[in-house]
């Protein structure tokens, strides 16, 4: 089961209205490095496993100077982890978090509604 939301009360301490601010700062950080149509297809080409720069071009049929722009931007938010062999860039999943959000919008807007009543 998952953690309860924060309610924002009239008693909460300057301390704890801080942290709830802190963690909605890193949330929508992180929720703008995903909103890109291009980063959100490399996100969901990654959850099945460490794929190179090449195989993502092939993928999502984009230039390399875009896919890499993408994976800078994704690299930069702490979302995806490189791995040099060669002259190949290989790239994987930094943590859960993609994963989950991934989830969570494959079943808001792509779960058929007779999936979901099911």
């Amino acid at each position: 089961m998952g953690h309860a939301l924060p309610v924002l009360r009239d008693d909460l301490t300057e301390q704890e209205l801080d942290e709830i601010v802190d963690k909605a700062t890193t949330a929508s950080a992180f929720l703008k490095a995903i909103s890109h149509e291009g980063r959100l297809m490399i996100l969901c080409h990654l959850v099945t496993g460490e794929k190179s720069v090449t195989e993502l071009e092939e993928l999502l049929s984009a230039r390399q100077a875009a896919v890499s722009q993408q994976l800078s931007r994704l690299r930069l938010e702490g979302l995806v982890i490189p791995r040099r062999d060669g002259k190949a860039i290989y790239y994987r999943l930094a943590d859960h978090r993609p994963r989950k959000v991934l989830e969570c919008v494959y079943n808001l807007f792509c779960r058929d509604d007779d999936e979901e009543q099911a």
